[in-house]
C-alpha cells in the first residue's frame, strides 16, 4: 500500500519530500504511517493532471466513465478487510463499522455508475415554430473535493463518485487524520485502469494542500466536508473567486421520544445514534427529549443499554464505542464535559477516561443541562449526549428547533400525528420517524439547512445538480 500522493497516474512523493506520521488512537505510541505532507506544489501539479485529462473525459460515453467506477467498486470489496482494519487503525472506528463503511462505498460508486441510464436533459418544443429546443447537463471541469476523517472512505467516494461519472476531473484532499483509508480509492481506481489524471489523490494539511485547492483558478468547483468555521472560510474564499460551493458542516441533532413510543426501541436507537463511532459523527444524536410520562423508564433502559455496551479496542469485533481520532480531539471533548459540570449539568454515565493509554472515552450522559448551557447549544464531537424532559410536542419542537444547526432530527412516537407534525417541523434536512439520527441510504438526498449546509444536497440524484451545469440548445434546420 503506498503512503504517497497519487498524481497523473503516479505515485510520488510530496514536493519536498516532506512527510508526516499519523498515530493510533488506541495505541498513541505507535504510529500507523508517514504520509506524504502536500504543499502548493503538489496542489498545482494535482490541477495541472485534473485539467489536462479533463476534455477526453468528459468526452467519454457516460457508460464507458461508469464502468470504471464499476471496477473500482470490485476492487474495494476485494480489500474490503485490509480497508476496514486501516480505517480502525488509523482514525478508531470499531471495526465492525469499519467493514460497513467500506462496502458502503463500493455500494455507491456502482450507484453513480448506474446514472449512465438516465436522461442526460429534456426535450422541448420552440412555442412559435414547433422547432426543437432542449437542455442538456455538461461537466464542470476540474472539481476540488476536501474530505473529513470521520467516514474516511464513504464520503471520498460519495463526492468522487458523482463527479467522475457526470465527466469531471478531481483533486481529492483527504482528511490529515485518516489519509490511508483514502489512499485505498486511489489504489482502486488505478487497479480499475482509470485514465492518469481522471483522479488526483493528495494527503497534508487543510491548511496547506487544502487553502491551494481553493484558491487554484483553475478548480470550477469545492466540495466541502468539515466543522462550521473552515466551511464558511472555504465558502467566502471560493465564492469570491466565482467557484460553486458545496459545504456539508456541523449538527447539533435532537432526538425527541414521546410518552406513547417503543421506549425500548427508542433506547437503543438512542445509544446507537449517540456513541457509535465514539460519536464522531455530524448526525450523532447530541440532545434527547423525553416526555415527561415516559422520562423515567427511557431514562432506566437507555443507562441499562450503556452498562451492557462493548467499549474499548477498535479491531476488535465485539466494540461498540472506540477512542477518540487524536489527541487534541480528546482534549477537546474533555474540556466540553468539564464544562458541562462547571454550569451545572450532572455526569449520569461516563465522564472520566477509560484507558490509561488509548484516547478512549465512554459513552458520557448528562442531565440537568440548561438550554443556554454550552452542551445545548454546541456541537460536541465525542461520546456525549444530554436527556432533557419535555410536556408537550410543542415544547419539544421548540426546543428541538432553538440550535443554528439543522442537519438531523429524529421522533420516537406511536402517534401519526405527531410524526406528521414532526415531519412537517423540524428543522433539519434529514428527518427519521422512529430511527436514529445517523445514517443515510445512498440514493437519496444528504445535506443539512441552516448553519448545517451550503448549496445543493450530496449522494442520489441531487449530485446532479452540483456537478453539472445546464444549457439550453435551440435548434432551428
Amino acid at each position: 500500500m503506498s503512503e504517497q500522493n497519487y498524481i497523473g497516474g503516479e505515485w510520488t512523493g510530496a514536493d519536498g519530500g516532506a512527510t508526516y506520521e499519523k498515530a493510533s488512537p488506541w495505541r498513541p505510541s505507535e504510529t500507523v504511517g508517514a504520509f506524504a505532507a502536500s504543499t502548493e506544489a503538489d496542489v498545482d501539479a494535482a490541477v495541472t493532471a485534473a485539467a489536462a485529462a479533463f476534455p477526453a473525459w468528459a468526452k467519454l460515453p457516460l457508460a464507458a466513465r461508469g464502468g470504471y467506477l464499476t471496477a473500482a467498486a470490485a476492487a474495494l470489496e476485494r480489500r474490503s478487510d485490509e480497508i476496514a482494519t486501516d480505517m480502525s487503525r488509523e482514525m478508531g472506528k470499531p471495526l465492525r463499522e469499519s467493514r460497513g463503511e467500506t462496502l458502503r462505498a463500493a455500494q455507491i460508486l456502482r450507484y453513480a455508475a448506474s446514472e449512465a441510464f438516465r436522461p442526460v436533459g429534456e426535450h422541448f418544443e420552440q412555442s412559435l415554430t414547433g422547432r426543437q429546443v432542449s437542455t442538456r447537463r455538461r461537466p464542470l471541469g476540474v472539481v476540488g473535493l476536501i474530505t473529513p476523517w470521520n467516514f474516511p472512505i464513504a464520503i471520498p467516494v460519495w463526492k468522487l463518485a458523482p463527479a467522475l461519472v457526470y465527466g469531471n476531473t478531481v483533486v481529492l484532499k483527504l482528511a490529515y487524520e485518516a489519509p490511508q483509508t483514502g489512499l485505498h480509492v486511489a489504489e482502486a481506481f488505478a487497479e480499475a485502469g482509470l485514465p492518469a489524471g481522471v483522479l488526483n489523490v493528495l494527503t497534508g494539511r487543510g491548511s496547506t494542500a487544502g487553502a491551494a485547492l481553493v484558491r487554484d483558478p483553475r478548480v470550477r468547483a469545492i466540495s466541502f466536508t468539515g466543522s462550521v468555521p473552515t466551511g464558511h472560510g472555504v465558502r467566502d474564499e471560493a465564492t469570491r473567486a466565482g467557484k460553486r460551493v458545496q459545504l456539508e458542516l456541523g449538527g447539533h441533532n435532537p432526538l425527541i421520544v414521546t410518552a406513547d413510543a417503543d421506549l425500548a426501541r427508542a433506547a437503543e436507537a438512542a445509544y446507537a445514534g449517540a456513541f457509535w463511532s465514539a460519536g464522531q459523527k455530524c448526525t450523532a444524536t447530541r440532545r434527547i427529549y423525553v416526555q415527561d410520562g415516559a422520562y423515567d423508564a427511557f431514562r432506566e433502559a437507555f443507562l441499562t443499554r450503556i452498562e451492557r455496551g462493548r467499549v474499548g479496542d477498535p479491531l476488535d469485533a465485539e466494540t461498540e464505542v472506540g477512542p477518540i481520532v487524536n489527541q487534541s480531539q480528546f482534549d477537546e471533548v474533555v474540556q466540553a464535559i468539564d464544562r458541562g459540570r462547571d454550569e451545572g449539568g450532572e455526569v449520569t454515565a461516563g465522564g472520566e477516561r477509560a484507558h490509561e493509554e488509548a484516547l478512549l472515552l465512554p459513552p458520557t450522559v448528562f442531565e440537568g443541562v440548561a438550554d443556554d448551557a454550552f452542551l445545548s447549544c454546541e456541537e460536541v464531537f465525542g461520546p456525549v449526549t444530554s436527556l432533557y424532559r419535555f410536556g408537550d410536542l410543542d415544547e419539544a419542537l421548540a426546543r428541538a428547533n432553538a440550535v443554528p444547526f439543522g442537519l438531523s432530527a429524529s421522533i420516537f412516537t406511536s402517534s401519526l400525528a405527531d410524526a406528521t407534525r414532526f415531519q412537517n417541523e423540524a428543522q433539519a434536512g434529514l428527518l427519521h420517524v422512529n430511527s436514529q439520527t445517523a445514517g443515510a441510504e445512498i440514493h437519496v438526498p444528504f445535506g443539512g439547512i441552516k448553519q448545517s449546509g451550503f448549496g445543493p444536497h450530496e449522494q442520489g440524484r441531487s449530485a446532479i445538480e452540483f456537478y453539472t451545469e445546464v444549457v439550453t440548445i435551440y435548434v432551428d434546420p
